[in-house]
């Protein structure tokens, strides 16, 4: 059915949208919609299987794309300032493993000189996000600490919105307002119009005891009762902090040092190996370069044929211009000893060597072998990342697979390979990130409770009436407020008529005397 849709909604934009109008959108975004399942499948949910909405979205969406020039965003054509500000950029995870994207209230000023610069700042972030991390929500983090009136933008704030409400469909997984002042209340009021039901729901209003029910102390600023010391300064971005994973014997203190070792140890090696089974190899055409070394367990003492054979081999396929990386986007870990390992297999689709690495963003909890290396155009090389220790994995953890391709000429000896990675151009360097996917037999109790159907349905409606008695508590307090003005216009009032009655019975005295005396 949802194909079915899916098809309806290419084909009714290309016949109510496109005629006669192939300027009023960006080519490259009509050529996704029609080539992308996932893209006119988000439009549809987000407008609830509802086509006609879902066009409009569309029309709205691309109109906004092609304004803003969204595809051609760089670095570079963003003002150097609205990156030094650190007013809005992505840092860390929230507990279910999406993106934090913050935005520092208190240094943003209203400026009519400079809001289009700034929208397109925004639009920056989340198109930067949405290339190298498709399908993963995003959790908006509004940090209101020390901000004022002074700070208060509703046409900025409504952009934002719309930038999850109709550009970018199904990328809010929640929205934190953390230690909103009260006298910014009555605008979040008007806020709140702008939203759909369901966007509404999303909205967090936490104070410093609460904002750890959504975020670990790991990803919170000290000023929030967390205790990530990071610091925003420019340059360079700031990105997920992907690092050498751990080596053989603990974690690698000096990058360049321990390529080199790994570089020479793999040389040697596979000038061993070479010797031992060329046959073997010419027969499998296939290049496999894991490293032969002291274990933790059993399982990693016997060859490397049986230590692929602990990891499942994945099924899905990232294909990119240099490597088919598979698995296209998860590695998955549980806590069985078959789950604590898992398996990248790179295939070589060019016509010369490709060099690649691995990196991480947890590299005291996993071995990655090999995850540094080169391989023939043509073969495939198996990379084995396992759970170090008694190290669980988390849906926080990220990977990093780069490559490049490297001249014929260029060996892949120790000098050569770790000097290549120096010199070579970040333009000539493919990147394709992995999530990590925790089963649920690994999952935390918390975890586990919050997918419960039956406690979420609870903790729903703990937060709905938690915020009815929020309204009723304001409701109350405007009653109060009303009639402590109510009793003092009575007194006032009460005030009024009795001086009036005094007036007019001294007026009444006087009339009577004067009388008497005629």
């Amino acid at each position: 059915m949802l194909s079915q849709q899916e098809n309806e909604t290419r084909q009714r934009f290309i016949n109510e949208y496109l005629q006669d109008k192939t300027d009023k959108y960006d080519s490259r975004d009509v050529e996704r919609l029609q080539k992308d399942d996932a893209l006119a499948g988000c439009y549809l949910q987000w407008r609830l299987q509802n086509v006609d909405d879902a066009l409009k979205m569309i029309d709205e969406s691309f109109q906004w794309r092609k304004e803003f020039r969204v595809n051609d965003l760089t670095e570079c054509s963003i003002p150097r300032w609205m990156f030094e500000t650190g007013a809005v950029y992505l840092h860390g995870y929230d507990k279910e493993g999406n993106k934090l994207f913050w935005f520092k209230v208190k240094l943003h000023v209203k400026d009519a000189k400079t809001v289009v610069d700034k929208k397109r700042y925004v639009a920056f972030w989340l198109e930067r996000y949405a290339k190298r991390e498709p399908g993963m929500p995003l959790t908006v983090v509004f940090d209101m600490t020390d901000s004022g009136l002074s700070n208060i933008d509703m046409d900025f704030v409504k952009y934002i919105i719309n930038c999850f409400k109709v550009y970018y469909p199904k990328f809010l997984s929640k929205m934190i307002l953390y230690e909103m002042p009260w006298i910014m209340s009555a605008a979040w009021r008007i806020v709140k119009t702008w939203l759909g039901p369901e966007a509404i729901s999303k909205l967090k209003f936490v104070g410093k005891n609460e904002v750890q029910e959504y975020i670990d102390a790991e990803h919170l600023p000290t000023h929030m009762g967390g205790t990530d010391t990071f610091k925003y300064s420019y340059p360079p971005l700031p990105d997920d902090d992907f690092q050498t994973p751990m080596c053989e014997n603990g974690p690698i203190v000096s990058e360049d040092e321990t390529e080199s070792k790994e570089d020479a140890e793999s040389e040697s090696k596979d000038t061993l190996d070479s010797s031992q089974n060329e046959e073997h190899i010419k027969k499998s055409e296939k290049v496999n370069f894991l490293e032969e070394s002291l274990k933790l367990d059993e399982c990693d003492k016997v060859d490397s044929t049986s230590r692929t054979k602990t990891a499942k081999k994945p099924v899905t396929v990232f294909k990119g211009p240099l490597l088919h990386i598979s698995p296209a986007e998860e590695l998955h870990f549980g806590s069985k000893d078959c789950e604590r390992k898992s398996l990248i297999v790179l295939n070589n689709v060019t016509k010369n060597l490709v060099a690649f690495k691995v990196r991480t963003t947890a590299p005291e909890k996993y071995r990655v072998k090999p995850s540094n290396s080169s391989f023939e155009p043509g073969t495939s090389v198996d990379i084995v990342v396992s759970l170090h220790g008694g190290c669980e994995a988390s849906p926080q953890d990220r990977f990093l697979v780069m490559a490049a391709e490297m001249d014929q000429s260029t060996g892949a000896g120790t000098p050569d390979l770790s000097q290549f990675w120096k010199e070579v151009p970040k333009t000539k360097v493919m990147e394709h990130r992995l999530r990590c996917h925790v089963t649920e037999s690994s999952k935390p109790m918390s975890l586990l409770l919050d997918e419960n159907p039956l406690h979420s349905n609870i903790k729903n409606n703990q937060e709905d009436l938690h915020s009815k008695i929020i309204r009723l508590l304001a409701s109350n307090k405007r009653c109060e407020e009303q009639i402590d003005e109510c009793l003092w216009f009575q007194k006032m009032l009460m005030g009024l008529v009795s001086l009036l009655m005094a007036i007019t019975c001294s007026a009444l005295y006087l009339l009577y005397t004067d009388r008497s005396r005629l």
